[in-house]
């Protein structure tokens, strides 16, 4: 219930932040579906016991919408959640231990310039805010109990649709999101986490 009232509210600022304009375009909304690859970049500080905590790697889908407000100009909203397996390294524990799995939901908002918004080749960059959520965390090898703390962060953008025709389009695409959150393992056991991702991204894009 906690995950579904915050991705409602981020589904009405995302109403809000993009209202209706004179658009130049025939086509201003675009919808995509990708399948991305979440690898993240991860450092840590990890209290008492020392060592870095680890994260696995995903495979998941992804849903984005787009509205243009202008040309150039547009506002996406990206929907994906994606599961990793959690470790501590080279701690006072041993050199492996496992911490569980947790899903992760970050609903990205970005403001987005698009370079030639009508041509066969369609590039576009962006940069914008994400609201991380955590759930379902699960515990596993050395944590009994085990929290992560909800947090904003930041994200970058790139990459280009392949157009097939008028409405479809081929999709590739990279993001680099930042995400820090606060760990609580076992009730005592404090990390402090940075798991900044890329994602990696193809997919099909649809113009109306």
């Amino acid at each position: 219930m906690k995950v579904k009232i915050k991705l409602i509210a981020i589904m009405a600022i995302f109403s809000i932040s993009a209202p209706s304009f004179a658009i130049a375009k025939t086509n201003d909304w675009i919808v995509r579906g990708r399948a991305i690859y979440v690898t993240p970049d991860v450092s840590s500080k990890v209290g008492t016991i020392g060592g870095s905590i680890a994260a696995g790697n995903d495979l998941t889908p992804e849903v984005d919408f787009t509205r243009f407000l202008s040309r150039n100009i547009a506002a996406e909203l990206i929907l994906a959640t994606s599961q990793h397996s959690m470790s501590v390294r080279g701690s006072t524990l041993g050199a492996n231990n496992g911490l569980g799995t947790v899903k992760l939901l970050p609903p990205t908002l970005l403001m987005q310039y698009h370079f030639n918004p009508e041509g066969k080749i369609r590039p576009y960059a962006g940069a914008g805010l994400n609201y991380t959520i955590f759930y379902g965390a699960k515990t596993g090898g050395v944590a009994n109990s085990i929290k992560y703390q909800d947090n904003f962060g930041y994200a970058f953008q790139a990459g280009f649709d392949y157009m097939i025709n008028d409405r479809f389009g081929v999709n590739f695409d990279v993001k680099r999101l930042y995400l820090k959150t606060n760990v609580l393992v076992n009730g005592t056991i404090k990390a402090k986490v940075d798991l900044d991702p890329w994602i990696f991204g193809v997919g099909l894009a649809y113009y109306f």
